[in-house]
């Protein structure tokens, strides 16, 4: 299918599914700063499944002025509006909205602003004051000017999906908030549109944030098992030999190591992806580490060692002069809360 262009909010705000058509049953919206690619096509088709054929999907197209800093790559941002709206027709939206920024913010900087408050002070925003405060402002700003009846976002981008969550259930927007789980290159490496700065050995650096992930993931996994094998394990000597007759000594041995263990799962994560990133902060070109924090995804914090729960492990790390962010969600002990998985959920 096509998508259709528009600029303006006058244009947004009429019928844009053709003259006399009926409105959509209900409408989603995709946000995005351009330079679309298989990540965002996810959203895309998420989102047109989610509405029905009945239903309308929006793509935003704006790169927003107030979530980089001093320094940032704002300037060399890479904008591919033909492109944009081409990929986005394949993946099934109606319409892309691209305003300028003049339309965005028609008396220049807005002088009200929403703050992110000290969950966007956290981690990326301690790394880069005042990137979320731009967020959530422009955020806010394009669902008042969509009215979407959802709104769709990366879990790649899980601290920025965290703190628009809250704003969303703090202040009453009506909209749901739909996670979808973060789409990846083959070798691992997550999508991004800042992949296209990186050189052939950057490049190779870079798959260290994944690996380090996905080595606190297996790390994580290995020590379930070996806790789920526990439940069933002898909990005396004579049961313990009644396994080592049948062969199962290792296994025995190794589930009462664990079920003796004090409880560690976080700090064991923790501590295999950094041994990754350790290692490739001495390769050429080298990784240089940001953050890396097991957090909590409601507001972020640094979960306790002895967390049972939901968590994301998350990471930054600059190869050459681009920045790069990854994460993984990981559940410690219980069952992932309802809507709170790597799998698509909303919350309102």
């Amino acid at each position: 299918m096509t998508a259709r262009l528009l600029h303006s909010a006058a244009e947004l705000r009429g019928p844009v599914t053709g003259p006399g058509a009926a409105p959509a049953a209900r409408r989603a919206v995709v946000m995005t700063m351009g330079a679309l690619h298989p990540g965002h096509a996810e959203l895309i088709r998420t989102a047109r499944r989610l509405v029905g054929v009945t239903g309308e999907v929006v793509v935003t197209v704006f790169v927003n002025p107030l979530q980089f800093g001093a320094g940032e790559d704002l300037d060399r941002y890479p904008r591919t509006l033909d492109a944009d709206v081409e990929l986005a027709g394949r993946a099934g939206a109606d319409l892309v909205f691209a305003p300028g920024t003049d339309e965005v913010y028609p008396g220049g900087e807005p002088q009200v602003r929403i703050t992110a408050g000290p969950m966007g002070e956290r981690l990326e925003g301690a790394s880069r004051p005042g990137h979320f405060d731009g967020v959530l402002t422009v955020v806010a700003k394009l669902l008042h000017l969509t009215r979407p009846d959802l709104a769709l976002f990366g879990q790649k981008d899980a601290q920025q999906l965290a703190v628009i969550r809250r704003m969303v259930q703090d202040l009453n927007f009506g909209v749901d908030v739909v996670a979808v789980p973060t789409v990846r290159e083959e070798d691992g490496l997550a999508r991004s549109s800042r992949n296209r700065y990186l050189s052939a050995a950057e490049r190779r650096t870079a798959l260290s944030l994944s690996k380090a992930l996905f080595a606190g993931r297996d790390r994580h996994a290995a020590e379930e098992a070996l806790r789920a094998r526990a439940v069933h394990a002898p909990s005396s000597r004579a049961r313990a030999e009644a396994l080592d007759a049948l062969g199962e000594a290792r296994a025995a041995a190794d589930a009462h190591a664990v079920a003796g263990a004090a409880p560690g799962g976080p700090a064991a994560v923790r501590a295999a992806a950094r041994q990754c990133l350790d290692a490739a902060s001495r390769l050429d070109p080298p990784l240089v580490l940001d953050h890396l924090a097991l957090v909590d995804p409601s507001d972020f914090t640094e979960v306790p060692d002895d967390h049972t729960g939901d968590a994301v492990l998350v990471v930054a790390a600059r190869v050459g002069s681009t920045r790069l962010i990854d994460n993984l969600p990981l559940t410690f002990g219980t069952p992932a809360s309802a809507g709170e998985s790597d799998l698509p959920g909303a919350v309102s």
